[in-house]
């Protein structure tokens, strides 16, 4: 079976906000078994026109696994924490 992954380009608006989405986000990846590969760490555009602020990338068993987190209870309550603190672009990725 092949992984899944989470890719997230997050723009942080509302930093003290954003603190309460990440405590609700991390309980969320600890719940379903979330890899973290990476999670805001220093980012170099090597090719084309993407200047990503924030990059977050999470590994899970599976797609659907990924795609279940996404969709949990847990993470809801992270993703209403999060309104209005920032702009969040994500993407489910199958692994090989």
């Amino acid at each position: 079976m092949s992984s899944g992954y989470v890719i997230a380009n997050v723009e942080v608006t509302n930093p003290a906000q954003y603190e309460e989405y990440k405590k609700w986000s991390s309980a969320a990846m600890q719940a379903h078994g979330a890899e973290v590969c990476a999670r805001g760490g220093k980012v170099e555009v090597l090719e084309g026109d993407w200047s990503p602020s924030r990059v977050v990338i999470l590994k899970f068993p599976s797609f659907e696994k990924a795609k279940a987190f996404y969709e949990s209870p847990e993470y809801l309550k992270a993703r209403d924490a999060r309104a209005g603190a920032a702009v969040m672009r994500m993407i489910a990725v199958e692994g090989v």
